[in-house]
């Protein structure tokens, strides 16, 4: 077994702030999709905590699959899924089963702005009736940083890849409501981060 084990410091932070805003939005039962899963820290926390929800992890990156997988290993967990590979561009996205919720945790930030219609969209196809997109992340609200740090954080994103960077909270909404979605609920987080939670009243007749 490899002992090395990738760990990221900020999902260690945020894990416990996040599920408590997710406690107030998932249901007692049914299945989550994790988009972009990461090191697999976010899953292995909230499935511990929600015994009743069956959580599948995903990733489109081979190695982070098979971290998530290492870490399911070392901590197995009745109701945490094998890692899915799913790129959030894909169509449709290769799960078949409807989902009550779909969670994003900083994705669309580290991403061009293309992937946050198909986000929105590949979630409205697989949630059923009443389902919830939930996504977390830094925001601008109408244009600008809610803090010095975000600010700071998006030049170096965008120097990094000019198709990434923060994104607005009603610029996301926006897209989010053509897809089918209610305007969010928006709880403000810790480290200048929100948690947006968008509710899905009527499901489509099919998923996939």
């Amino acid at each position: 077994m490899n002992d090395f084990l990738p760990s990221s410091p900020a999902a260690e932070r945020n894990k416990g702030p996040i599920l408590e805003a997710l406690r107030g939005a998932l249901p007692d039962a049914g299945w989550v999709l994790e988009v972009a899963s990461g090191t697999g820290q976010h899953v292995v926390h909230f499935a511990a905590a929600t015994p009743g929800l069956v959580w599948q992890p995903s990733e489109r990156d081979p190695a982070r699959l098979r971290a998530i997988a290492e870490r399911l290993v070392r901590t197995p967990l009745p109701n945490v899924r094998t890692p899915l590979a799913l790129d959030v561009l894909d169509d449709p996205w290769p799960l078949t089963e409807r989902v009550a919720a779909v969670l994003a945790i900083n994705l669309i930030h580290i991403a061009p702005w293309a992937v946050t219609a198909a986000l929105c969209h590949g979630a409205r196809r697989q949630l059923g009736g009443g389902g919830i997109l939930v996504l977390y992340g830094p925001f601008t609200e109408q244009g600008v940083h809610t803090a010095p740090s975000n600010a700071s954080f998006d030049a170096s994103l965008r120097a990094e890849d000019p198709a990434w960077g923060v994104r607005d909270l009603g610029e996301v909404a926006a897209v989010a409501v053509q897809a089918g979605f209610a305007a969010p609920t928006v709880i403000r987080m810790p480290a200048n981060n929100l948690t947006l939670i968008f509710r899905l009243e009527v499901p489509l007749p099919a998923c996939g």
